[in-house]
């Protein structure tokens, strides 16, 4: 399902099969319900209709919320509860999502229709933008990030320099391609290459193309991802079958900022952490051999791992490329070493700050809330995101990593962050019954 051209509408017509919308922001509000009730078959629509949003959804479940009442947080002197506006503002950056210019929510409509959907892979979520009360009131974050992005790399201790990277303010766009209402979605990734960097190169050339031409591309973004994850790493078998000498493999962590909503992809080491009020939020999880999880999903497809490598040869559990290793890739169900990634989805709420995505050489040296404590610090002094990247490569490098290293961030507000205040607990003083007694004799004297 994806977005067509041109004006597009809901029609009551008996094929419901397709899903047309109008702007990122019914995009946003589709995430919103996926993380709130987490089902995974759900229905969900979005109508504009008299310049008025409608969100349209029903589950499998049979949960229907009629005439649900929308609150947006931020609201200056609202009526009552049934007149709340949304405040919104204009589409003319990638921050700019909403649509609905002091619009109130049509009650006369119905709440809800029946559309499925179908999840490709489980999908973990740490949303807080939407909340269902006893009086079933939708809680919608109104918060829009203003994203400032840098990078920074070094070929630290190696030889070679096998990572890479990629920032792009506008996925589509970069492509030639155009969203309706040419709001953009914003593209992040780290590849950390072993073997030669030819996979790496690969990954970052091709990825990011493949996503757009995918045809559900934006409207189901984790879907989408997932897809293009397993597709560039078939691609790129096909690519060593000619060119042998670049015959290689990579890890891949990603990035996609779009209206409010944030998807991280990683499939390897790489990290990305997200700092929320000066608190470090891992948004990855490390793929590697001592994860108990992953040991059991190899030793299930006939790996097995020694001196905590994957069959003795890979020190991560997911890559892209490595076709040239037997018994990573082969057998029957694909074998232990997959390029699917775990995601997660998250909607950026004003207490969120920036992320950190850095290849493993960073983390070596950096526990994840000391890189954010550091980052912080640096921003506080110099507010210049490219140059804090620079300062935790420098960093790290102080700290002695031997690794390649590279980091990209992503800010979410234009101004520093704020210096975080800590709530100090009031220390309680207790007199033993022995120094009380020998209080009162000194008294009595």
């Amino acid at each position: 399902m994806g977005i067509r051209e041109g004006r597009a509408g809901l029609e009551d017509k008996d094929d419901q099969s397709n899903i047309h919308v109008d702007s990122m922001y019914e995009v946003e509000l589709l995430l919103s319900l996926k993380l709130q009730y987490g089902y995974t078959q759900v229905a969900q629509k979005v109508k504009r209709k008299r310049g008025t949003v409608h969100l349209l959804t029903q589950n499998k479940g049979k949960m229907c919320v009629q005439g649900a009442e929308h609150e947006t947080e931020g609201m200056e002197n609202p009526k009552n509860d049934d007149e709340l506006s949304i405040k919104t503002s204009s589409l003319h950056s990638q921050a700019d999502f909403a649509t609905a210019q002091n619009e109130n929510w049509d009650k006369s409509s119905p709440a809800f229709e029946n559309v499925s959907m179908k999840y490709s892979v489980p999908l973990e979520s740490i949303s807080e933008d939407v909340a269902i009360t006893n009086r079933k009131h939708i809680v919608l974050n109104n918060f829009l990030p203003t994203l400032r992005s840098g990078e920074w790399s070094d070929i630290g201790g190696r030889l070679d320099m096998e990572d890479t990277h990629i920032c792009i303010p506008d996925l589509a766009m970069n492509f030639g391609n155009s969203i309706h209402g040419k709001e953009a979605v914003s593209f992040y990734g780290v590849f950390d290459g072993h073997e030669g960097k030819g996979a790496a190169q690969f990954v970052r050339d091709h990825l990011p193309r493949i996503i757009v031409e995918d045809a559900d591309f934006p409207l189901e973004l984790e879907k989408v991802v997932t897809r293009s994850f397993v597709e560039t790493d078939t691609a790129f078998a096909r690519f060593c079958s000619t060119e042998s000498n670049l015959s290689s493999g990579t890890t891949a962590l990603t990035a996609m900022i779009f209206g409010r909503s944030l998807l991280v992809a990683n499939a390897g080491d790489c990290r990305a952490v997200l700092s929320r009020r000066g608190e470090a939020i891992e948004m990855s999880k490390d793929h590697k051999p001592c994860c108990i999880n992953e040991r059991a999903r190899i030793e299930s497809l006939g790996g097995f791992i020694e001196g905590e490598y994957l069959n003795g040869r890979l020190g991560v559990t997911r890559a892209l490329g490595n076709w040239h290793i037997k018994g990573l890739k082969e057998g029957e169900n694909g074998g232990p070493l997959i390029a699917e990634p775990e995601l997660k989805l998250m909607t950026i709420m004003k207490e969120d700050e920036f992320l950190i995505i850095g290849s493993d050489g960073i983390w070596e040296v950096f526990r994840s809330q000391n890189a954010v404590d550091f980052a912080r610090r640096k921003l506080q002094e110099h507010n210049n995101v490219k140059l804090c990247c620079q300062d935790i490569v420098n960093e790290a490098k102080k700290r002695g990593a031997v690794d390649n290293l590279t980091v990209v961030m992503v800010c979410f507000h234009s101004e520093p962050p704020p210096p975080v205040v800590v709530q100090r607990p009031r220390v309680r003083r207790f007199i033993s019954a022995e120094v009380l007694q020998n209080l009162k004799f000194l008294l009595q004297d």
